[in-house]
């Protein structure tokens, strides 16, 4: 090899992007020069004689002006909107640093009404909780005695099977038979 010839795979790479390119390019830009060279030469053929489209002949009505759509609407202007409101007169000529105080004011009334709201919501959390704890509570307090009641009859029914058996005793020790 010698020292003045590239790579001979990097020639062919580099011709390859370029003609990649150029057909890239060809069909991007392609059909709009297609239609306007089209568009040129069809130009210079003709005459201006056939260039001229035959006159339309169409019973059409004429289109509406803006005075016929809408008759009040050409007659509002920005200047003059709301210019007999004496209310809207009177906010338009207040100051920014009333209409910001202003704002805070309504800011903060909604933030004392969702207050409010809030502490009324958790009163009644509070007392509904409070209605179960109770409800919960005789619940507990009606267990603990049928427990209590069955601890009492489960030991009286103990007490009872020893004072039968003692007496079944006796009474095999007397010649009874049983069932």
């Amino acid at each position: 090899m010698s020292r003045g010839r590239s790579d001979p795979g990097g020639g062919w790479l580099r011709w390859c992007l370029v003609l990649f390119a150029v057909v890239s390019a060809l069909g991007v830009c392609g059909p709009a020069l297609y239609w306007r060279f089209k568009k040129t030469i069809s130009l210079r053929g003709t005459s201006t004689s056939n260039l001229s489209c035959p006159p339309c002949i169409c019973d059409c009505p004429p289109p509406l002006s803006l005075f016929q759509v809408a008759p009040g609407l050409a007659n509002l202007s920005v200047s003059d909107c709301g210019g007999n409101d004496p209310d809207l007169k009177a906010e338009m000529e207040k100051q920014f640093v009333d209409l910001l105080t202003e704002e805070l004011k309504l800011q903060e009334a909604v933030s004392e009404a969702h207050t409010r709201h809030m502490n009324i919501t958790l009163a009644e959390a509070k007392r509904v909780a409070s209605q179960y704890q109770r409800e919960a509570d005789k619940c507990i307090a009606a267990t603990e005695t049928c427990e209590q009641a069955r601890e009492l009859a489960e030991a009286k029914l103990i007490k009872e099977r020893k004072i039968t058996a003692v007496w079944e005793r006796r009474a095999r020790q007397m010649g009874w038979e049983g069932e």
